[in-house]
């Protein structure tokens, strides 16, 4: 009988690191969270990185087959050097693959965050029959990963699969990576947040008002169960959002030919009320041979993608 296989994945995010031991079948056997310190500097993180490794390790016996990270940031997969993460301080080129390996002596695989989401929904999740798709990742950004014959689409310098900052509007809203338009600049958490709470002034009325005022802060969630009691104004906020997703996506399956779309992050929680215009706004823009191939669904691993995902850099190298 085979013994079972297990690999470290690490979840690197700017607010905190999730850690876990995963089974060469997906299975999370230990994990653990810690705060990422992103504000002290990558000593600081690496060292939170060691400490949740330690934690999912305890008592473990036999030597686990490596360690695999997602990072946000622009990640050199062969060197393991993650370069100039949002929300990091102080960081620049960063060899984490190399300090990794170092202190825990096995295998050490970085990959960018997104990239490891569509990995894990590759292995794992809603994209296991698939040879080819696109996941898109809508969280305090928008990230993407592609997915070609089973294998992800790295380009020439690690930085493929930025689907946020594709363009809809030459002269629109300003993204906070230089660009006039990118659909992170409507879709990221935070920019979300701050356009309906600007509107919110003159909708005194909306039902988004009184949760706001139970909960004590504006969330993308609140905005969803404002639209299932069924509220005008979040309803619209859903809709727009989901035609504006929809109009870059269509975008990229007219360059690339790929018309399976998995959808995963927080946003995707808004459900049929963010998938069915997203659906209609793609097919509307998407090439005539295009449209009846389109498949939009929604991520299976949910906030497991990270662990599992960095967990298959390790058991699946491709």
């Amino acid at each position: 009988m085979a013994k079972t296989k297990y690999a470290v994945g690490v979840d690197l995010g700017g607010t905190s690191i999730k850690v876990g031991l995963v089974s060469e079948d997906g299975k999370i056997i230990n994990k653990t969270s810690l705060d990422s310190l992103a504000k002290e500097g990558p000593e600081a993180v690496v060292g939170q990185i060691m400490k949740g490794i330690d934690e999912v390790l305890k008592g473990v016996k036999g030597k686990i087959e490596g360690i695999g990270i997602g990072s946000p940031g622009i990640v050199n997969a062969k060197k393991g050097i993650v370069e100039n993460p949002p929300n990091f301080q102080g960081w620049e080129k960063v060899q984490l693959g190399k300090l990794l390996k170092k202190e825990f002596n096995t295998a050490v695989f970085v990959e960018n965050d997104a990239n490891v989401a569509a990995i894990g929904e590759m292995i794992y999740g809603a994209g296991k029959k698939l040879d080819y798709f696109i996941m898109i990742t809508l969280g305090t950004g928008v990230g993407g990963g592609i997915i070609i014959n089973r294998k992800i689409y790295r380009g020439e310098s690690g930085a493929a699969g930025e689907l946020g900052h594709v363009t809809i509007d030459h002269n629109g809203a300003q993204c906070k990576c230089g660009s006039l338009g990118c659909i992170e600049a409507y879709a990221g958490n935070n920019y979300l947040v701050e356009r309906v709470t600007a509107e919110l002034q003159d909708r005194p009325h909306s039902k988004l008002n009184d949760l706001i005022k139970v909960e004590g802060e504006l969330t993308p969630k609140l905005i969803h169960d404002a639209a299932l009691q069924n509220d005008e104004y979040s309803k619209q906020i859903i809709v727009d959002l989901g035609v504006k997703i929809g109009h870059a996506i269509a975008s990229i399956i007219n360059v690339l030919d790929i018309p399976n779309i998995i959808i995963g992050g927080g946003v995707a929680g808004f459900g049929d009320l963010l998938f069915v215009p997203l659906k209609d706004a793609v097919i509307d823009r998407v090439m005539i041979p295009m449209k009846p191939k389109i498949k939009i669904k929604a991520a299976k691993l949910l906030n497991q993608a990270g662990i599992k995902g960095a967990s298959a850099l390790v058991f699946y190298r491709k």
